[in-house]
């Protein structure tokens, strides 16, 4: 409070004790804000875009492996594909059948017994047959050919003529071919036997060549089962005297993974020893 001097309003000057209206009392200050939590607001942001980000990420993956899984050069494919096989051709292509023909003739106890004279033994191939003096010598050379490649090693031969396209022979050839699945013994001869033959025609003569068939049969050679085919063949090639050949081949069941061939061939020009054929194919013997 204080100690004023006024005037009335036309009136003397006085003075006196003067009480005046108390001031107002200030406005009470507003509540204070609470505290900003910038960090947990941050945090949570945070945790928004990580979700975001990561829903993406999964969709894109997922892009991903559908177009890479069903695409032809998924690595993944190929791993869970059936694996190559592995098989030599003639097992893929001649399986052993649930029932062999010649299971009979396999354990037969009669095979004849080994022939004096001039041998020729192939310890690969498991068999063993009659050989023949001049002018037949012996085989030093591996012919491997066709499909199959039947790698004829062991033998015989003498050329009987040569031509533009090299030397022509009189052969008589055998080899060890793989011709079984795994530890099976049992072969499908007829099978092996009709594959060899067609191999041996397709890369072993002029083309094209037609073939007048004399044998196509199951039998035995030396008492194990075999498959003969007898054939005489037709053909011509550029300067090539000979136009025709006696051939056989033999596919003989040694009890083993692998089958014996015998190849013997005489061309047209050397008749007279068409009889070699068959004298060679009753010479069999297995080792």
């Amino acid at each position: 409070m204080s100690e004023q001097t006024w005037q009335r309003p036309g009136g003397r000057f006085g003075s006196g004790l003067v009480t005046g209206a108390a001031p107002a009392a200030p406005p009470p200050d507003p509540a204070p804000e609470p505290p900003r939590d910038d960090k947990g607001r941050q945090k949570r942001q945070i945790q928004i875009f990580a979700a975001i980000a990561g829903a993406i990420l999964a969709i894109g993956l997922t892009v991903v492996l559908v177009v890479v899984l069903s695409s032809d050069t998924n690595p993944f494919r190929d791993q869970a594909s059936a694996p190559a096989d592995v098989r030599p051709p003639l097992a893929q292509a001649c399986p052993a059948p649930s029932e062999s023909p010649s299971a009979g003739a396999t354990q037969a106890p009669t095979a004849p017994p080994p022939e004096s004279g001039r041998r020729t033994t192939d310890t690969e191939a498991g068999i063993s047959y009659k050989a023949y003096g001049a002018p037949w010598v012996p085989w030093t050379d591996v012919w491997r050919a066709g499909t199959l490649e039947v790698p004829y090693k062991v033998g015989q031969h003498f050329v009987t003529e040569q031509y533009s396209g090299g030397s022509y022979h009189a052969s008589i050839l055998s080899a060890a071919v793989p011709a079984a699945d795994n530890d099976a013994v049992t072969l499908n001869l007829e099978c092996v036997g009709r594959q060899v033959a067609a191999d041996v025609r397709a890369e072993y003569y002029p083309q094209p060549n037609t073939m007048d068939a004399i044998r196509d049969e199951l039998t035995t050679l030396g008492g194990r089962p075999a498959w003969v085919s007898e054939f005489r063949l037709h053909f011509s090639a550029p300067g090539l005297t000979a136009t025709e050949e006696l051939s056989a081949v033999a596919v003989i069941d040694v009890g083993k993974t692998t089958a014996a061939v015998l190849y013997v061939s005489i061309p047209g020009t050397h008749k007279q020893f068409d009889y070699v054929v068959d004298d060679v194919l009753k010479s069999v013997r297995p080792l």
